[in-house]
């Protein structure tokens, strides 16, 4: 029997069509009222409202987390492009930031991003552009040592061009890889959203050199008609 993320039955007779419709209002765009029709009928997105996240890209990681399993007591964490916040608020209980767990190693989190960010429990968050020349030696100082997974769900301001955003997303990938190079350790994890356009070869070749195992998913929470993806890559080999 089918549930939707709010685990509400989407079978069964005599159910009542739900859908919130939008009307397009004076001096908003049609694109615009799209937009906001689907995030009033998002099951992800009322499931992070009731369940206190940021946002619905909460979700995407947990996803991704349960599959992989990378998010372990003990583990710290480099979250790029953290705003607003949702994977930090997954990763702190999974990793045990606050010690909750007892008897189970406390891990770190380290947030970074151009924009301010409002506090989360369990989290350190900075603001810092991580393609500046000292980023890496910065996170380090930060974080007390080396990570042991550098995450990303970054991506660049739209264009409204396809093409030109899907090489913009790639090119971030691309610098956010070479961060997680310099501060993972050993046996470490990147995990980042990347769009599909053909560009993406490149990133994966560079990620394969570096790392035991390199997968791609997209996990139930990302939107079918998106173009985004997640690529994982386990076991850095330094």
């Amino acid at each position: 029997m089918a549930k939707t993320p709010d685990g509400k039955n989407t079978s069964g007779r005599g159910q009542r069509d739900l859908t919130v419709q939008v009307k397009t209002a004076r001096g908003r765009k049609p694109s615009s009222t799209r937009w906001l029709q689907r995030q009033l009928n998002d099951p992800y997105v009322k499931r992070a409202q009731v369940e206190g996240y940021r946002g619905r890209a909460a979700f995407k990681i947990m996803e991704v987390d349960d599959k992989f399993r990378f998010l372990v007591p003990g583990a710290r964490i480099v979250d790029l492009g953290c705003a607003p916040g949702g994977w930090c608020q997954v990763a702190v209980p999974r990793v045990n930031a606050l010690g909750e767990k007892q008897g189970r190693a406390v891990g770190r989190i380290l947030g970074v991003d151009l924009q301010e960010v409002e506090p989360i429990p369990g989290c350190e968050i900075h603001q810092l552009d991580f393609m500046a020349d000292d980023a890496d030696i910065q996170v380090k100082e930060w974080l007390g040592g080396k990570a042991d997974v550098v995450m990303s769900d970054m991506a660049a301001s739209s264009s409204g061009h396809k093409q030109t955003d899907h090489l913009r997303i790639i090119a971030l990938c691309e610098a956010a890889a070479y961060l997680a190079f310099d501060v993972l350790e050993i046996g470490g994890t990147f995990v980042s959203k990347v769009l599909a356009g053909g560009a993406e070869g490149e990133l994966q070749k560079l990620l394969k050199q570096r790392f035991e195992k390199v997968a791609n998913v997209k996990p139930p929470a990302s939107r079918a008609d998106s173009s985004e993806k997640f690529v994982v890559a386990t076991g850095f080999r330094g």
